[in-house]
């Protein structure tokens, strides 16, 4: 197959992403000063952007791809909440699976950037996990979309911001897997053991390290044992960790290794998990072999890195990239 065949392959496919939503807020401006009050930047504000970021941004790669995503997520309802909402139809996604609660509010990231380069975050959250009521509520409405739109696969995109609790993970998972739907698993620490039985888990090496009780270095050896620590200790069948600019590791039960990035020129790494999470799964659920998931979630996750922000994958890019891979590997 060629590059374009290959892209191809991922499109169609409709995929239900649970998780946690946020606004990612941008302050832009330029700086040619330091301020006479402290030693910090003097940013001139010219514009404020504001994104989709966290589950939904996983919603804008898997769009970008070709693909059909359900977004199903929390918000506030508050003007914030608001303003997430007006992004959705702009990006073609459906605001179907969304929940306003009143008293939760949306979650923003506001980032200042300087010079194309982020200077400053500040977050404004509710961390809490949902009540046993809205847990519930949340639940049933996920159901209700993975049945309706015949999904092909869910993604669990935590950021622990309190939408994925130990029960909404369980009951889903047990619900999808009923259902013969591929699930997979970008977590975080707080509930990093509670996606027993998931196909696809893909936490960072930071996470790892957090969280298995041993050390881990970004060596095949040492990989593969923390891989079949998680496999023994969850049940999943294929880990992949990603490595920042070593690359990743993936491990599918028949072989493990380690495979490469390209050099990027890094402008900001905010959002390549989601991208990397997004475009794997795709893959696996299209049957490519091991190489290949490994190499477009590297292309696709190195992509994103050379722009400022959180932005979703080019496909077209992704396209070109792919066949100079090809090339180069065969």
């Amino acid at each position: 197959m060629n590059a374009a065949q290959i892209l191809a392959r991922l499109r169609g496919q409709c995929v239900v992403v649970v998780g946690d939503s946020m606004l990612d807020r941008y302050l832009i401006g330029s700086v040619s000063r330091i301020s006479p009050e402290a030693p910090v930047p003097v940013v001139l504000h010219e514009r404020t952007e504001d994104r989709l970021g966290g589950a939904a941004n996983v919603a804008l790669n898997l769009k970008a791809l070709g693909a059909e995503p359900i977004l199903c997520s929390v918000v506030g309802a508050d003007a914030d909440g608001e303003a997430f909402q007006r992004l959705l139809p702009q990006a073609r996604l459906s605001e179907e699976g969304l929940l306003h609660l009143p008293d939760r509010p949306t979650t923003v990231k506001m980032r200042v950037l300087g010079n194309n380069q982020q200077m400053l975050r500040i977050d404004r959250e509710a961390t809490h996990s949902l009540s046993l009521a809205e847990e519930r509520r949340f639940v049933e409405h996920v159901q209700a979309m993975l049945i309706r739109y015949r999904a092909k696969a869910l993604i669990f995109q935590d950021y622990n911001k309190g939408v994925l609790t130990p029960f909404v993970i369980q009951t889903l998972l047990e619900y999808a897997h009923k259902q013969g739907i591929f699930t997979a698993v970008d977590p975080k620490k707080a509930n990093f053991f509670a996606y027993r039985g998931a196909h696809l888990f893909k936490p960072n090496l930071k996470e790892v390290r957090d969280s298995v009780p041993f050390a881990v270095a970004p060596t095949i050896e040492s990989l593969r044992s923390a891989a079949a620590f998680l496999r023994e200790k969850m049940g999943c069948s294929k880990i992949m960790i990603t490595l920042s600019e070593k690359g990743l590791f993936l491990d599918d039960e028949k072989s493990a290794q380690l495979y490469p990035t390209l050099p990027r020129k890094v402008a900001d790494v905010s959002g390549a998990g989601d991208t990397v999470i997004s475009i794997a799964t795709l893959a696996l659920t299209a049957g490519l072999e091991s190489r290949l998931v490994a190499a477009l979630s590297n292309l696709a996750g190195g992509q994103v890195c050379e722009f400022p922000g959180v932005v979703p994958v080019q496909a077209a890019l992704l396209e070109h990239e792919l066949a100079h891979w090809l090339e180069q590997n065969g």
